[in-house]
């Protein structure tokens, strides 16, 4: 689950992604899913700093960001109460795109269902076209398959949305809807139970 913050999702907040609040009965679901097939849920909060710019680049490209927006330990930097984490879940701070970059999710993907079961990344939440596509991408170069949920992303807009589907789907993974999902999900879990 990426970014589904406050800032990003509340009606009229510093970095507000309409689609994005569109699509949480998909995230829901997703999450909803995984939860009861014993996937491990992640969340990612993108956070800056009030004491220093953090991500500097960014700022420059989005000056905005130097005053407003996913300051930690403000309301606008939590996840949004619809998709509010449940104590078993993982929340990793994150100061750049790719939610790789400089945290530690790549050695919890790779043990907390034991050492190196986890072998796919599912992508939901938002931007599509920025945090979402980093974190496909680097999931991908990690040798992480990617199965990227493209109603349970929302984008700025449709054009973005659309682009990044066809990226992710040619060079870094699946794009899969959310009922897809689902129903792999589900089928995976009669396959292990007949197995068993």
């Amino acid at each position: 689950m990426i970014d589904m913050q406050n800032d990003f999702v509340l009606e009229g907040y510093p970095m507000e992604v309409p689609m994005a609040r569109r699509r949480i009965p998909e995230m829901q679901e997703v999450i909803s899913e995984c939860r009861a097939a014993g996937i491990p849920v992640i969340y990612t909060r993108h956070v800056l700093l009030d004491t220093f710019d953090v991500s500097p680049l960014e700022s420059t490209y989005n000056p905005a960001l130097l005053t407003a927006g996913m300051r930690d330990g403000t309301f606008g930097a939590q996840v949004v109460d619809a998709l509010t984490p449940e104590p078993e879940d993982v929340v990793i701070r994150k100061h750049r795109y790719d939610a790789f970059h400089n945290t530690q999710l790549e050695n919890i993907l790779t043990s907390i269902s034991g050492l190196r079961q986890v072998d796919t990344v599912i992508v939901i939440g938002t931007l599509t076209e920025v945090c979402c596509d980093s974190t496909a991408r680097g999931a991908y170069m990690r040798d992480f398959k990617v199965a990227f949920v493209s109603d349970a992303t929302g984008a700025r807009s449709d054009a973005a949305q659309k682009a990044t589907e066809d990226t992710i789907g040619t060079f870094f993974g699946r794009v899969l809807t959310t009922g897809d999902l689902v129903a792999e999900i589900r089928e995976s879990e009669d396959r292990e139970g007949r197995a068993a």
